[in-house]
């Protein structure tokens, strides 16, 4: 465990238990969606190269335009 985190439980045992467990829950909840976003663009790779390439290949035989942000 690191200093850091060490230090933000040790501030955090203070809290009343309701607190406490709202923290923890905000934590776990936030650890899960981390885990589900490195899932998601785990199993996409094959569909974002895919993509990419096609994009490509559309600047390549000048089907495209360049666009700045207020043209979207």
């Amino acid at each position: 465990m690191t200093d850091l985190l060490r230090q933000a439980f040790e501030k955090a045992s203070a809290l009343s238990d309701d607190l406490q467990n709202q923290l923890a829950r905000q934590i776990l909840e936030e650890m899960e969606a981390e885990l589900r976003w490195d899932e998601t663009l785990a199993n996409t790779q094959d569909k974002l190269d895919w993509l990419a390439e096609k994009a490509e290949r559309e600047f390549r035989a000048g089907r495209t335009k360049p666009l700045g942000f207020d043209d979207l």
